[in-house]
């Protein structure tokens, strides 16, 4: 028992040591960084279809609306961007309302349109093109739309009501775009 009692302080400090050394191996701390890179974006979504109507008295020209809901950010020196569009399939089927070569000089397919901050609408009347983009809206530097609510530009449409069209109904494709640098 003597020799026991003469060994226990050596066990009890053996089994301390481990103890404490198996301890020691079970956590760990580290760290990372994040970053990223915010570059300018930009997207639209296009109300659809848009019906152009003539309200009134006989031969009123044809008049409708087409909303854009848009999102945008350009970057903070030097930064643009623009809501464009273009008339991509012209009116069909034939003898009815044309842009590209209307069946009278003078029919025209035109707009006006504004726009929410962070954007500027087109300061004049546009005459739609079938071989050109023509403006809608635009944004300068440092531009941020809000996603909620939701940013819009309006194209509020006037297409001539011209005698010379057959009647039926006739459809047209006008591509919006909209970019940010």
């Amino acid at each position: 028992m003597k020799n026991f009692l003469k060994t226990l302080p050596l066990v009890v400090l053996i089994l301390l040591f481990t103890a404490s050394v198996g301890l020691a191996q079970g956590s760990a701390t580290g760290t990372s960084s994040v970053t990223v890179t915010v570059g300018a974006e930009a997207s639209l979504t296009v109300s659809s279809p848009t019906a152009l109507t003539a309200v009134g008295t006989v031969f009123n020209n044809y008049t409708g609306t087409t909303t854009v809901t848009y999102l945008v950010r350009t970057t903070k020196v030097g930064g643009s961007g623009t809501i464009s569009l273009e008339v991509t399939t012209d009116f069909s089927p034939a003898g009815g309302p044309s842009v590209a070569t209307p069946p009278t000089a003078g029919d025209k397919l035109t707009y006006t349109c504004t726009a929410a901050a962070p954007a500027t609408g087109c300061a004049a009347t546009q005459t739609a093109s079938t071989t050109a983009t023509t403006p809608v809206a635009t944004f300068g530097t440092d531009a941020h739309a809000s996603s909620s609510p939701a940013s819009t530009a309006t194209t509020s449409w006037t297409l001539t009501n011209d005698p010379m069209y057959k009647t039926g109904s006739y459809a047209t494709t006008v591509t919006y775009t909209i970019s940010a640098s």
